[in-house]
């Protein structure tokens, strides 16, 4: 591997998520970003951990298909799941407030699915999944209107950014932080050797 890269061979990121690239930048990642522009739709009957792992797949395998010369491409997809209720991302500031009042004073999971495939004449493909939990304190409504009128939730799986001002409203967290922002490190460096 060399010294300075942490892959040992060229890497896109299926993604313009900021977050994402910023976290693959602070362990030294040398990569392109290529939006996917997916339908992100889950099917019916869909369980969590298949809807993530099946969009971080079909976002990798898009963009593979996409870029000229062989390389890794990575895909990642997160949501929250609270009571067996699947939180994308809001679709507007009340969907936000509603979101945030289920996660008020409880535990709820982060799933981040991971795709990495070797574009090429013979691709190959890894996927897994990454599962953290996390906590909220309990918000008063003025606290969730408040957060809502700073316009963090909004693009945020669940509606809160842990690594922003949402980090005041959290009171635990069991696993992978780095997970939570929405690309677990650690495994997708195990893919990395895997594939």
């Amino acid at each position: 591997m060399d010294s300075k890269s942490l892959f040992s061979e060229r890497l896109v990121l299926a993604s313009q998520s900021p977050r994402r690239a910023e976290i693959l930048r602070s362990v030294g990642g040398v990569f392109e970003a290529v939006a996917a522009n997916i339908d992100e739709t889950r099917m019916e009957s869909e369980d969590a951990v298949s809807y993530v792992k099946r969009l971080a797949q079909t976002k990798a395998e898009t963009v593979a298909r996409r870029i000229s010369n062989e390389g890794l491409v990575l895909g990642a997809d997160t949501v929250v799941v609270i009571d067996g209720e699947i939180l994308g991302q809001p679709r507007d500031d009340d969907d936000a407030r509603r979101m945030l009042n289920l996660l008020s004073g409880k535990w709820h999971e982060v799933l981040t699915g991971i795709a990495l495939v070797r574009s090429g004449e013979v691709p190959r493909v890894v996927i897994d999944h990454q599962a953290t939990r996390v906590q909220f304190c309990e918000m008063s409504a003025n606290e969730i209107d408040w957060y809502v009128s700073t316009g963090e939730p909004t693009g945020k799986a669940g509606a809160y950014a842990i690594q922003g001002r949402g980090a005041l409203f959290i009171k635990g967290i069991q696993g992978d932080y780095f997970n939570v922002v929405g690309l677990p490190l650690r495994l997708v460096y195990e893919l990395s050797r895997r594939i």
